[in-house]
């Protein structure tokens, strides 16, 4: 429940203790849950058919931890990089680097190099392990920051494994490092999505909110996500995993496909699974789709952005009575989410309720608090400490001020019911003709067309009239979506001059999206210019495209 102090201009989530002393790492948590009940099966791979009981992995991550304690992995600044998938071992490494006090670094293998050599270059992990599709890169970045290099699936001659790590002996009485304030320490870096600019290395602590957000995981439970420990999300998912004991099963899909993802379901009994929004169409238009295949799933959780009332109404009404469709809203620095909306359905465009000890401002661009139904950046503050980029102090004191609250970045209000509503990125705000507008005010409009699966808007700049709003659109499959209707649907729906769809709309086979789900405008607004110049002789290019001069806007400024 959210509440607002109309006095201070806050809302809060409602106050809740951790059960957990502050001087436990996360680490020494997951010890202690992999040491009970040893021989429960806690990890299937459905793509290596291997099984892992809590033992098996519990002993694979303390020789993780002996190895890194034995290398001089002491300090936060003593770095693991991995650049790979999800796959059998992962969960050792990861752990094992939880019980050492060991920050872990994941980088999507699919990142551009220059990106990855960046954000190594900037960390210096000491050892990396790696895919061996991603070998050749591993080894050119630890070129550069005097890293060893080890496989973690696959295996290239000449090039040390994790088995190598694994087939030492277990030491006797192994316990996790410990540490005053075990949960100020840095647990992970995690790359931010880079939606607004290049991405950052920001640093995750030992938060309880990483995992407490999701107390109603058990035992009972399995679990699944497509999503790797590259993002908060993925990492959080390891976490739970870890910490409440549920079965995780790992699938290494190369593009996520939704009939493969409804034979899982149905294969292992998945209760509870976390997906990106965008991953939801292939599932709801998958001719597989059926009560039965998704008759265990009690919970659906997704991340990125809301999505659209028609896939939610489709998925719901295969899902079993009483399961929950639950979109989160965070954002890689402030370590966990901080809002949820398990009411999707009766509140689609919202984000929901904030997360216990979570507070929340919103403020106005002359630093005014704002109260209920205002839009302005938000403000919040999670009571834990953050410890900023790696190496960043500049971008750290930007983020967050001196008392400890994050500025976002997003711009939002709060309803009369104290429901959290994203309009935007601050940076995103377009201006036209004088007039200011949101993307995600159009975005909304032309997701209620059923033949659009996904949308991202973003301004073309013109000398005449500034940000002149434009489109990229991917239709539902086998969908005979032209521009044309696009730009009338907007028009008929949408009064204001300054908020059409004045550049023009593609049709595209995809959005482009960071790995954490989140769409990158400036990738979306390249695909548009380059096909912009490819086309420029099309008769619809020219309807949809130059209508408004905008050959002025190929060379864009804003």
């Amino acid at each position: 429940m959210t509440s607002f102090d109309a006095k201070l201009k806050t809302w809060s989530g409602r106050s809740e203790k951790s059960c957990y002393d502050d001087d436990l790492t996360i680490g020494q948590i997951i010890f202690e849950k992999l040491a009970t009940d040893p021989d429960r099966i806690c990890q299937i791979s459905h793509t290596e058919n291997t099984t892992l009981t809590r033992s098996q992995l519990l002993h694979n991550a303390i020789k993780v931890a002996s190895y890194l304690q034995a290398q001089g992995f002491h300090e936060e600044t003593d770095i693991v990089g991995l650049l790979a998938l999800n796959s059998t071992h992962v969960a050792a490494l990861a752990y094992g680097c939880m019980f050492n006090g060991t920050p872990i670094f994941c980088i999507d293998p699919c990142t551009c190099e220059n990106t990855t050599k960046s954000l190594f270059g900037l960390t210096k992990p000491r050892v990396i392990f790696c895919d061996e599709e991603s070998c050749n890169v591993a080894q050119r970045v630890a070129t550069l920051c005097g890293a060893e290099v080890f496989i973690i699936y696959g295996a290239v001659v000449g090039v040390k494994h994790i088995h190598e790590i694994l087939q030492g002996s277990l030491p006797i009485n192994y316990r996790p490092a410990s540490f005053s304030r075990g949960i100020d320490r840095i647990l992970a870096i995690c790359k931010t999505s880079g939606s607004t600019g290049l991405p950052k290395a920001a640093t995750v602590t030992n938060s309880r909110k990483i995992f407490e957000i999701h107390r109603n995981l058990s035992s009972n439970d399995v679990q699944y996500t497509p999503l790797t420990i590259t993002c908060l999300v993925g990492f959080r998912y390891l976490i739970c995993g870890g910490i409440y004991g549920a079965l995780q099963i790992i699938d290494r899909m190369s593009s996520f496909e939704g009939a493969r993802f409804l034979d899982l379901c149905e294969q292992y009994r998945i209760t509870w699974a976390l997906l990106y929004t965008p991953q939801m169409s292939p599932i709801v238009n998958s001719p597989a789709i059926s009560v039965k295949k998704l008759q265990s799933l009690r919970q659906l959780l997704f991340v990125g952005a809301c999505a659209q009332v028609l896939v939610l109404q489709k998925l719901q009404s295969h899902l079993p009575k009483g399961a929950v469709l639950q979109l989160l809203y965070g954002m890689t620095e402030l370590g966990s989410s901080v809002a949820n909306n398990n009411s999707v359905q009766l509140r689609p465009s919202s984000v929901g309720e904030l997360y216990a000890n979570i507070r929340m401002r919103v403020v106005d661009d002359k630093g005014n608090l704002l109260g209920l139904n205002s839009t302005g950046e938000l403000y919040c503050h999670t009571g834990d400490t953050w410890r900023g980029y790696f190496n960043d102090p500049t971008s750290s004191a930007q983020l967050q001020d001196s008392k400890g609250w994050i500025h976002t970045g997003d711009l939002g209000y709060f309803d009369d019911n104290n429901q959290l509503y994203i309009v935007g990125r601050k940076k995103e705000m377009l201006r036209y003709n004088g007039f200011m507008y949101y993307p995600q005010e159009i975005e909304q409009v032309i997701l209620q067309m059923t033949e659009v699966a996904e949308v991202c808007v973003f301004g073309i700049w013109l000398e005449t009239t500034e940000d002149a709003a434009a489109a990229i659109v991917c239709a539902q499959p086998n969908s005979k979506l032209t521009s044309a209707q696009v730009v009338d649907f907007v028009r008929e729906h949408i009064r204001v001059e300054y908020k059409q769809l004045n550049a023009g709309v593609l049709i595209v086979d995809r959005i482009p999206r960071a790995q954490n789900g989140k769409v990158q405008r400036t990738e979306a607004k390249k695909i548009f210019l380059k096909e912009m110049c490819k086309n420029e002789s099309d008769s619809e290019f020219k309807d949809t495209f130059m209508s408004s001069g905008l050959t002025a806007g190929l060379t864009p400024q804003g």
